[in-house]
């Protein structure tokens, strides 16, 4: 394994991660079998001490955890120059088998993460807390998850050699190649922007109904989905040949160096903020809760949709005004 700093300090947070997961799904199975909010023995009121303690540990673990995602990207882009072949994340991460399947993995826990953080944070603001039971089940189905991760990201970098040639995001990324990114690369630029711009307008109706009438909560989140599936696609497909002004150059990691000023990162983050906070509505609308969440739940809601138009304006404002500001064309009209 390359020491590097950076390495050392994801693979020491995903131990963490990790330990504390198993420690708490272990609290949680206690929680699910055992919890009456109604009961005065000294035993509800040792798991009421304790859960207190495992939510505030567990929010600053999942915290942690989205930006360990950043940190990995960052740490990959930054080991490229070691690797004969890399101009990039794209090369780095390609030098093993676990470096792909660990990048998608961290994305996932970064939405599942930030979807628990919701459902703990609406909790938390009852006195009864009717949701504990459920967020305690969510915490044993993302359990599984973290522990596959931190596993595969051990795995990548303990098999990372400096002397390996891994290839370069021009043909990772490339229409003649086989492989997911290349599929991607090579669709039909016209479908892919009708794709994203479709998911888009769907995206903002349903929320605008949703915000107005209260209805529509799940067919919202699931534009949400939809349309952060949608936004990947497009970056890779057709974005990014706007920021390189280059017909061939479909990389979505190269967009975060400093030849474009990281706007990568506020890309991406704008991305997984406007997925988490359409789902969680959509999560919130599924799981509901008693009266005492009768107040707070639709004031949550409103504030999620807001947060997700928000970022999700962000992202296509920055991608249309760079594909309206600069000189290149895919001359598809």
């Amino acid at each position: 394994m390359i020491l590097h700093p950076a390495i050392v300090a994801l693979v020491l947070v995903s131990f963490l991660i990790g330990g504390m997961m198993i420690y708490s799904a272990f609290f949680g199975v206690r929680i699910i079998g055992r919890w009456d909010i109604k009961s005065g023995s000294e035993e509800q009121l040792a798991l009421e001490r304790k859960t207190y303690l495992i939510s505030t540990i567990l929010s600053y673990v999942f915290v942690f955890q989205i930006g360990s995602l950043f940190l990995y990207v960052y740490t990959a882009d930054s080991l490229h120059n070691l690797f004969v072949g890399a101009m990039c994340a794209a090369g780095s991460l390609y030098v093993d088998p676990y470096g792909y399947p660990t990048f998608i993995l961290k994305i996932l826990n970064c939405i599942l993460a930030g979807l628990w953080l919701i459902v703990n944070y609406v909790d938390n603001r009852a006195y009864d807390y009717p949701l504990i039971r459920k967020k305690y089940v969510m915490l044993l189905i993302l359990t599984p998850f973290f522990i596959t991760e931190g596993i595969s990201q051990w795995l990548y970098f303990a098999q990372m050699r400096a002397d390996v040639i891994t290839s370069c995001c021009g043909s990772l990324f490339s229409s003649e190649r086989s492989g997911v990114g290349s599929e991607i690369a090579g669709l039909p630029v016209k479908a892919a922007m009708a794709g994203f711009y479709l998911s888009l307008v769907l995206t903002f109706a349903t929320g605008l109904v949703f915000l107005i009438k209260e209805k529509w909560g799940r067919l919202f989140s699931f534009a949400s989905g939809l349309l952060f599936l949608m936004s990947c696609v497009a970056l890779v497909s057709f974005i990014s040949l706007y920021f390189y002004e280059l017909p061939t150059h479909h990389c979505p990691f190269c967009v975060l160096q400093r030849e474009y000023g990281y706007i990568g990162y506020l890309l991406y983050a704008a991305l997984l903020t406007g997925a988490v906070s359409g789902l969680g509505v959509g999560v919130l609308v599924t799981i509901r809760g008693g009266a005492s969440l009768s107040g707070t739940l639709p004031l949550v809601q409103r504030r999620l949709a807001m947060i997700c138009f928000l970022a999700y304006a962000m992202f296509a404002g920055i991608s249309i005004y760079r594909m309206v500001s600069t000189d290149f064309t895919l001359g598809l009209f």
